[in-house]
């Protein structure tokens, strides 16, 4: 895992006619927010930095201005993984999904075996599918999606955070 640092893949491709979110979007200040799917790690660096990268992240999914994209199973991910940590475990995330997007389309995980972590794939074919980007910190993850390039789209906070303009 990296830690909250600037990394961009540079890979974008063209909104899906089936997704409500344009590859692009209108994004914060626009009249459409931007769907997002956000890893796991990126809910943990905004609970224990949240004047970082990932906490302006997670301020703009509380305003409204990005729209956290999930499904059952990355949700049921990202509430194990923060109750499992004592100091985080006390803040809430789940306001975060019911103000959010389920995506309950298809998708396809085991087209990401290039993704080592299997509990990583679900986050981008989540976001895969739905075509919006993918944030994380994880090095893996950011290395590989050149492997999908117009169908994977994944930042790290920083770049995410710098490009939409995310400020505290």
């Amino acid at each position: 895992m990296t830690t909250d640092t600037e990394t961009d893949n540079g890979s974008h491709a063209e909104g899906r006619a089936d997704s409500p979110f344009g590859a692009e979007g209108e994004g914060p200040g626009g009249a459409e927010p931007v769907g997002v799917v956000l890893d796991t790690n990126v809910f943990v660096a905004a609970g224990f930095s949240p004047g970082s990268a990932s906490g302006r992240i997670i301020d703009a999914v509380r305003r409204g201005t990005l729209t956290l994209v999930w499904n059952a199973a990355t949700r049921r991910e990202t509430e194990r993984i923060v109750r499992k940590i004592p100091p985080l475990s006390r803040k809430p995330v789940a306001d975060l999904f019911e103000g959010g997007y389920e995506y309950t389309g298809a998708v396809e995980p085991e087209a990401f075996n290039a993704i080592t972590d299997p509990d990583d794939r679900k986050f981008a074919a989540l976001a895969a599918a739905a075509d919006v980007e993918l944030v994380s910190q994880d090095d893996h993850l950011l290395s590989v999606a050149k492997c999908w390039p117009g169908r994977l789209r994944i930042s790290s906070p920083p770049a995410f955070a710098r490009r939409w303009k995310l400020r505290t």
